[in-house]
């Protein structure tokens, strides 16, 4: 598996891209390419041109959950594809998955929408619509993990702004949240958006689907952003424990979280062109 970040908050020096607060990573595993998240505004097209990465050829599109810094970039993908369209452009129709809450009403406030800005039946005009809270295999050895596990008492304990489900309109706990695992020769990479879930609750829902307590890397965002003592403590204990190889936390990771990571699990550096592989 190869991946690529397209966008990131971070971006390298020396290296002419953009960056912004959002997610999208390009992964190639075989034959297939799958976008990741797409960010916030077409950074992430532009970031995909720099780097030769042809967003017209992809099999399917994660999307980790339904916010705006992950989601907002689809509007601009339409637009690439419908401009392709125009010009007799030859493009992919890809698969879009996610969980089946990803494209409800999200809000903080009657001023502030965090959600998707384009429904569920209008991604369906222009995508291959692929809901579940089950895992699903992309390929033999990619999965995305649908609804995650909550299993312990210590993450994703304050809601994030408020939802509508079936006409109610609830606290929204992010149940969207997911991301994907790849299962290599030598462990589990673990590849997430922004683990409202719980990065220890991905971790120990990606042993259980995967049937492999080996963790390798964990790529993306932890959701620690100035976290409670007790969060951040407990998180770190759990990397120990669980000999989690490396990490490369991104986008939603503080600077304090990092340090505080880096006494406890190999953390390496995250940003916009950072390209890994694994066998």
């Amino acid at each position: 598996m190869k991946l690529t970040v397209l966008i990131d908050n971070n971006t390298f020096i020396d290296r002419y891209f953009y960056g912004e607060p959002g997610v999208s990573y390009f992964i190639q595993e075989g034959d297939n390419s799958i976008l990741f998240d797409v960010g916030y505004t077409d950074a992430f097209i532009r970031n995909a041109h720099k780097m030769n990465v042809n967003l017209k050829n992809i099999n399917s599109i994660v999307i980790s959950h339904g916010h705006i810094d992950h989601t907002w970039g689809l509007f601009d993908l339409i637009k690439l594809y419908t401009e392709a369209a125009i010009e007799k452009i030859k493009y992919n129709k890809p698969k879009l998955i996610a969980h089946p809450l990803a494209f409800l009403n999200k809000q903080i406030s009657e001023e502030e929408e965090i959600g998707c800005i384009i429904t569920e039946d209008k991604l369906g005009k222009h995508f291959n619509m692929n809901l579940s809270k089950e895992p699903i295999w992309i390929t033999d050895k990619l999965v995305f993990l649908g609804e995650i596990e909550r299993s312990n008492d210590f993450e994703n304990k304050i809601p994030i702004g408020r939802t509508e489900c079936n006409g109610v309109e609830i606290d929204d706990y992010v149940l969207d949240d997911s991301a994907l695992v790849y299962k290599s020769s030598k462990g589990l990479v673990i590849i997430t958006g922004c683990s409202h879930s719980g990065i220890c609750n991905i971790i120990e829902y990606s042993k259980k689907i995967c049937e492999d307590n080996r963790i390798i890397d964990v790529i993306g965002g932890f959701h620690l952003l100035n976290p409670k003592e007790e969060l951040l403590r407990y998180t770190c204990e759990y990397m120990k424990q669980s000999n989690v190889k490396e990490i490369h936390a991104g986008h939603c990771t503080d600077l304090r979280s990092k340090i505080e990571l880096s006494k406890y699990v190999d953390l390496k550096e995250m940003g916009v062109g950072l390209v890994l592989e694994y066998d």
